[in-house]
Order: structure tokens, then sequence, then C-alpha cells
């Protein structure tokens, strides 16, 4: 899968520094056993995972309301904006369809500086 290469180094260092790097076939993430503190084998269900990436969000100020969608739609626009095919993108999304994909798509949404400029910002 392609990654930014600070995003691998940073997954590299989560593998090593969690103990698992060697688990090829374990969740990537996963929950805590009650009492250890230490990480099990079960994945962490999406919910407790939302509400982890919102707590950090609101933590550092961030108001926009973000999720685990959040990072789909920036990846895959990110992929696209630098000449990534939708058909991988949709691939690498697990995704059967490229319409599907599609709704992930926010290069349209993107402020350029001259937009900005214009408004007066």
């Amino acid at each position: 899968m392609p990654c930014h290469h600070n995003l691998e180094a940073w997954l590299h260092a989560y593998l090593n520094g969690a103990g698992i790097a060697d688990d090829w076939r374990g969740p990537l993430f996963r929950t805590l056993g009650r009492g250890t503190g230490q990480l099990t084998r079960t994945p962490l269900p999406q919910a407790n995972a939302y509400a982890m990436i919102r707590r950090r969000a609101e933590a550092v100020g961030i108001e926009t309301k973000i999720g685990n969608h959040t990072f789909r739609a920036t990846g895959i626009t990110a992929y696209l904006k630098n000449g990534g095919a939708l058909e991988k993108a949709a691939a690498m999304a697990n995704y059967s369809s490229t319409r599907t994909t599609q709704l992930y798509d926010r290069r349209s949404d993107e402020v350029t500086m001259d937009e900005v400029e214009k408004a007066g910002v």
C-alpha cells in the first residue's frame, strides 16, 4: 500500500513501540487488555477509534467534526491529486466500484490562494 514517507516512519515506530511488528496477521489497531495496559489481538472497534480521534482533535483545538472517514477521504484525495488512477484508489480502499471512491474525492472542495485573496481573508 503506498503511503507518505512520514506515515511509513510513524507506522514503523508504532509497530515497533507497541511490540507488534512481527504479528503480520494481527490487527493494526487493537484494544488494551483490562488492567494490563497491554495490547490484545482484538481489533479496536470503529466506534472506539472514532471516539479517540474526536478526543484528540478536540484536545488540539480542531473544531471541525472529523473521524475515520475523514482520513479515507484525505488519502484518496491526496492519491488522486498526485496522479493516481481512480481504479487503483478504489482497489486500495477495497471498493468494487469507482463510483463509491468518487464520493471520497475532495479535490473540488479545495480553495485556491486566488479565491482566498479575492475573499479578502
